[in-house]
Formats: structure tokens, C-alpha cells, sequence
């Protein structure tokens, strides 16, 4: 079995963290993960203070393992989340969007393991410099905030700029991703998309349909003029946001255009409204699974994988 310091560190069976993915990643789906071995995470997002304590108590209600909780920095209701978390003593924070520096001090003398998701060699280096525990290097092909540099190009540079375990992100859906990503030096994967098709993910039937429908060329960028790119599934809505954006609409006008836009997917599956986040490996996924049998594939899968590396050296 596959094991590495992740798996020490924070008392998980395998080296697999579920991405924190807004309104998407609640509680039954972080303890569905946490149950399978992994680490289940549950998004803040945009959500206040309360909803994330709710849905760490039902987490809570439905495993002992550790569980952790993903902030989005530029939600309104960030500095509100940051208390929650010590106030209900989760085990991990993942950070996105942003710098978490203003609250690591204050999350690490709680006890809790501090991982922020890092697209820059800069930004690694800070969050070392700052105590936490591990990063999350997350490549452009990820679903939701994205970044310029891809999974295969940062994973390496955020490796050596760092003594702190790296888990890998973007890009990454089965055993040979997770093999590979060991090979670049990460100690571990997160996975978005693939836990959009767990049983555990309640997202809207619609949506599910859409990821395991998905073809390669299945994505698309939006935002970049905004200064926060999202990759989403190319719906009616990312190609009318697309037009907007470089038609000229005001940045006022084109920040209305999007809100609620994931909600109106998560929960109601809408066509023309409804903004899907999608990695691109969405075309990899085939099925509706529990969590628990995901991340069983995914660690069967890379343990030949691996095991074949040794061909390539005479």
C-alpha cells in the first residue's frame, strides 16, 4: 500500500485530499472521503459563518476521521470562517484565492494543520517562511480559480522551493496521474472533478450528467479580465460570459453576470444560467461512485503503475 508523510502527518489512510469546491463540497461528501481513507474537505466558498459550522457538525456526525475546511479569500465572510474553524477545532484548512497570511498564527496555535493552495514559487516560499504545514501546488487544468502555470510545471518548481510535503493538484483523476505526480515529488494528490460523479456529491443530476458526458475539449477560461480566471465546462453560459468579457461590458456589469452562477448549476442544474466548474481530466471520469471506491481505484491504479517505473532504467 501506498503510504507518505501526509498520511502521518494528518492520520489518513491514503495521500488523496478532495478538493474544496464552493457549494459543492459539503459535509456528507468531505465524510464520505474521510471514511474512504482520504481527506475530506468542506468549502466555504462565498457561504457565511454559519453554514460552514453546519456542515463540519454533520461531517462530524458522520465520521471520526479527520476532516478539513477550504477557504475562499475573497469571500465577504472570510475573517467569519477563519473563527469558525477554531471555534469548531477542525483538523486541516486549505486556503484558495488569495493570501492567508493574517490567520495562520492564529489557526496553527489552535492546533490546525494549515495547507494553502500555491500557484506561485513566490507564494510557496512565503507560506514556508510562515510555519505551514504542507501546500497544495495546483496547475491551470483544475476546475474553479485557476492559475497560468500547468500541473506538470509547477508540482517541481514548488518542490524545490520548499522543505514542506506537496500535494499535487490539477489534472488528476486516476492512478497514473497520482503515479506521476509522485515522480514530479509531491507526496500526495487532490481531486476536484472526480468527486463531482461520488454518489456523496449531491450537485444537481444535470451536472453530473454533463462531467461524465464530457469530452476532451469539454472546458473553457473565463474571467481572465477580471483578474480571477475560472475554468468551467463550455455551457451557453461560459460562451455568453466569454462574448461579454472581450465585448467590451463594464468589469461592473460582468462581476453581476456571474453571481450565483454556480449555485444555479449545483442546485438547479440550469443550462443557459449555470456556470459548471470542470478540470479539464473531466473527460476521464465514467461513472457514478461511491468516495470511497474512488479513491480505492485511484490508489490500485497507480501501485502497477509505479511498480513498471523501474522498465525505464537500464
Amino acid at each position: 500500500m501506498i503510504k507518505s508523510e501526509i498520511c502521518e502527518l494528518l492520520g489518513i489512510t491514503y495521500p488523496i485530499f478532495q478538493g474544496g469546491m464552493a457549494w459543492i463540497a459539503d459535509g456528507k461528501l468531505a465524510a464520505a472521503v474521510s471514511e474512504g481513507g482520504g481527506l475530506g474537505i468542506i468549502a466555504a466558498g462565498n457561504a457565511p459563518g454559519d453554514y460552514v459550522r453546519e456542515q463540519i457538525q454533520i461531517a462530524r456526525s458522520l465520521t471520526e476521521k479527520p476532516i478539513g475546511v477550504n477557504i475562499m479569500l475573497l469571500s465577504p465572510f472570510a475573517d467569519e470562517v477563519a473563527q469558525v474553524v477554531i471555534e469548531e477545532k477542525v483538523n486541516v484548512v486549505t486556503t484558495g484565492a488569495g493570501n492567508p497570511s493574517k490567520y495562520i498564527k492564529d489557526w496553527k496555535a489552535a492546533g490546525i494543520h494549515v495547507i494553502p493552495v500555491v500557484a506561485s514559487v513566490a507564494l510557496a516560499k512565503l507560506m514556508t517562511r510562515l510555519g505551514a504545514s504542507a501546500l497544495i501546488a495546483e496547475g491551470g487544468e483544475s476546475g474553479g480559480h485557476v492559475g497560468e502555470l500547468t500541473t506538470m510545471v509547477l508540482v517541481p518548481q514548488i518542490c524545490d522551493a520548499t522543505t514542506l510535503p506537496v500535494i499535487a493538484a490539477g489534472g488528476i483523476a486516476d492512478g497514473r496521474g497520482f503515479a506521476a505526480a509522485l515522480m514530479l515529488g509531491a507526496c500526495g494528490v487532490q481531486m476536484g472533478t472526480r468527486f463531482l460523479s461520488a454518489e456523496e456529491c449531491s450537485i444537481h443530476a444535470s451536472y453530473k450528467e454533463k462531467i461524465i458526458k464530457a469530452t476532451d475539449l469539454c472546458t473553457m477560461v473565463t474571467g481572465k479580465r477580471l483578474g480571477h480566471p475560472v475554468r468551467s465546462l463550455r455551457t451557453q453560459f461560459a460562451r455568453d460570459y466569454s462574448k461579454a468579457e472581450y465585448g467590451g461590458m463594464p468589469d461592473e456589469e460582468l462581476e453581476m453576470l456571474g453571481n450565483g452562477a454556480l449555485r444555479l448549476a449545483v442546485q438547479k442544474g440550469d443550462d443557459k444560467k449555470g456556470c459548471f466548474l470542470s478540470g479539464q481530466v473531466a473527460a476521464m471520469v465514467k461513472q457514478e461512485q461511491p468516495a470511497g471506491e474512488i479513491i480505492k481505484e485511484v490508489m490500485e491504479g497507480a501501485e502497477p503503475v509505479l511498480r513498471r517505473a523501474s522498465q525505464w532504467v537500464k
